[in-house]
């Protein structure tokens, strides 16, 4: 799959840095600057052979990683890690991204989180949740369980047929389909090698053009025909988007104006959205967008149904990921506001892309950070009070074990258009379209999202549990928030529902609501009374103050009461696992408290364990003086002596049984 050599706001950019070059390497150099990965990575591989350098296990793997041969470039980047210890983030990023494309998710965690390590500070990319591989690790092996149960956009579900335009698509990268009056435009590799015959290769040795066709001639062969020649230049265009009256034009394209392209500072010819005048029955006036830029890549335009939004995708500085989705306001007279980063519920640490915003502003678009099964997947995000809600994964048959990305729809006519390079196609990326199978009666669904929370901190619930049921306490739907606490519904309109959140420790929290307007519905969950909260906001069990006398570790037995109480609760939920931490006064040394202290925690576990619990449920931590409750700190015995009574030297001589498994349980107490 060669598509991201073309649309990939990154792997469309040509490097051409000489840094390590060497008179060995210029051949394998020339064809990677000039995109024919096929040929470079055969070179590289012969000079990595003789001697695998730095650069040129870098190149090789990049190589292969821009051709999407995911297999051989983790290979590669082992190789590269292995022989030279790098801790470059880009390769750091590079080698996650292969494990997780073929599936070797716990690898692909263990070097994501490295590379979060090293990542370079920056406020709005470090505020951001990063646990996609975590999430897609825990979602992939339910995938088709999912295809069958509960499905957020229900609207779209076992309703169309999708139908490869077979006499559209080459043997090389076809994709990206708009609709033009009774015409649709689509990218393809055009037929005259017009620049090399070496360039490209993944294409046939052809850059892509926009190509047009009527819509009824679809599926009659050799009826595609050249868009525009002012529009087709030197280099790649496509991703077209038009104004409400046609008569402007929004394309991509690759850095090159009057015959020539221009490099960053990087040497990447990045991308850039150009912007043409319908004038006299043909397009004029193709002019690049202000907001465009040598540096980075600007493209994959699309329009608002009224004009006034243009989102695209770009790599600009503020972005979260590779690349975000961005929209800037098209002003009365024709002229542009500042972009603005639609957020982090919507982009991530990875590629977001082909955007495409449909007459109701819900925003489709293609991502590889969002969970997932191909590399890329289309996500559906609905507009509400102005803002967009949490991307929901289009099921099947939109999205694929594949690469499925390029998404539109016409909804007046129940169709709309995808590319996907999954099994059964005529070449790399194929267009393929969907129809509704049969008519329906329109559904009116509200949407309902919201967050479950600790009461007292506010403090987001993990994967807490779900459930809603109906007026006739029939459970409508059940499910799990995310590691964010979060969760989001459709449901018919103007029906009432009972909503239940629960988790383990907590107790359940019920609120009524009805669907005649879209609702966020925050959950907070207060503790149930076998618990409490110590000032480290860590849950412990409830119970008595456990004191030992002054230098002693013995159990008294007002502390065997409350080691009873604990084996009870232990008991109550089997799969608890618990740290009994024990402190100290602060008389005497640190060393002999700490020791102390521990002799004391090993004291509370061995009474523990003496009475039936498992030694693998219970662990002792003595922290000697290091956490007093109060002023009796004797820092210096002759100048800084605090003095104390008995009573509240005792106060610190304290023991604490923290729950140490929270989030790794599910509900288990008895009843």
């Amino acid at each position: 799959m060669k598509k991201t050599l073309y649309i990939s706001l990154f792997l469309l950019t040509i490097f051409f840095q000489n840094f390590g070059q060497t008179p060995a390497t210029k051949l394998a150099d020339t064809y990677y600057e000039n995109l024919s990965y096929v040929k470079a990575i055969k070179e590289y591989k012969m000079l990595a052979d003789i001697d695998p350098t730095s650069y040129v296990l870098k190149r090789l793997g990049d190589s292969y990683y821009a051709s999407l041969r995911m297999k051989e470039a983790a290979v590669t980047y082992a190789k590269l890690f292995t022989i030279y210890n790098l801790k470059e983030e880009d390769y750091i990023f590079k080698y996650a991204q292969s494990l997780k494309s073929i599936g070797r998710f716990e690898e692909a965690l263990y070097w994501m989180e490295k590379y979060q390590k090293l990542e370079k500070p920056n406020t709005e990319v470090n505020n951001f949740p990063t646990n996609e591989l975590v999430s897609t690790r825990k979602e992939k092996p339910r995938y088709n369980q999912e295809q069958k149960e509960n499905n957020f956009n229900e609207t779209l579900k076992e309703k169309f047929i999708l139908e490869n335009l077979y006499q559209l698509n080459t043997p090389f990268s076809d994709f990206g389909v708009t609709e033009y009056q009774s015409t649709i435009l689509f990218s393809s590799p055009r037929k005259l090698r017009e620049i090399s015959t070496e360039v490209n290769e993944g294409n046939g040795g052809n850059y892509l053009d926009i190509y047009q066709v009527n819509k009824e001639e679809v599926d009659l062969k050799d009826r595609k025909r050249q868009f525009s020649k002012k529009v087709n230049a030197k280099f790649h265009e496509s991703s077209i988007s038009f104004s409400p009256n046609a008569d402007v034009m929004y394309f991509t394209r690759n850095n090159f104006n009057y015959g020539d392209y221009k490099v960053d500072g990087k040497g990447y010819i990045n991308l850039k959205i150009y912007k043409a005048d319908y004038i006299n029955g043909s397009w004029q006036n193709i002019t690049e967008l202000p907001f465009c830029s040598d540096n980075y890549s600007v493209g994959h335009p699309t329009l608002s149904k009224d004009g006034k939004l243009l989102y695209f995708v770009s790599d600009m500085p503020g972005s979260f990921g590779a690349t975000d989705l961005f929209v800037v306001d098209i002003k009365f007279d024709g002229t542009f506001g500042t972009p603005r980063n639609l957020g982090n519920t919507v982009n991530t640490k990875g590629r977001e892309m082909f955007p495409f915003i449909a007459d109701d502003n819900t925003l489709y678009f293609s991502s590889d950070g969002h969970t997932g099964m191909g590399n890329l997947d289309i996500f559906e995000s609905k507009m509400i009070n102005q803002q967009f809600q949490l991307p929901i994964k289009l099921k099947a048959p939109f999205n694929s074990e594949s690469d499925d990305f390029a998404f539109s729809i016409n909804a007046k006519k129940n169709m709309g258009y995808l590319s996907s390079n999954r099994k059964g196609g005529k070449g790399d990326d194929d267009i393929y379209r969907f129809k509704k199978e049969f008519e329906e009666p329109e559904v009116c669904n509200q949407v309902v999202s919201g967050t479950v929370r600790n009461l007292k901190f506010q403090k987001y619930l993990p994967y807490s549990k779900l459930v809603v049921k109906g007026v006739n306490n029939k459970i409508i739907k059940e499910t799990t928030a995310d590691e964010f606490g979060r969760y989001s519904f459709q449901f018919p309109c103007n029906q009432t529902y009972v909503i239940t959140a629960s988790k383990e420790y907590y107790i359940p929290e019920t609120k009524t609501f009805k669907t005649d307007k879209s609702l966020t519905i925050d959950l907070d969950l207060d503790i149930i009374d076998d618990f409490v909260f110590n000032n480290a906001k860590e849950i412990i069990i409830k119970i008595n103050d456990i004191y030992f006398d002054y230098d002693q570790w013995d159990i008294r037995p007002d502390a065997a009461r409350e080691l009873d109480h604990i084996i009870k609760v232990m008991n109550k939920y089997p799969l608890m696992k618990i740290t009994s931490t024990s402190h100290t006064d602060a008389r005497g040394t640190d060393f002999y408290n700490e020791s102390l202290s521990q002799k004391r925690a090993d004291a509370t576990v061995d009474y523990i364990i003496y009475r039936g619990i498992r030694p693998d449920r219970i662990t002792g931590k003595g922290y000697g003086e290091s956490r007093l409750t109060n002023k009796c700190v004797d820092n210096d015995w002759h100048t800084n002596r605090v003095y104390c009574s008995e009573k509240e030297h005792q106060a610190n001589r304290r023991t604490a049984f923290v729950i140490t498994n929270l989030d790794e349980i599910k509900s288990a107490a008895k009843n």
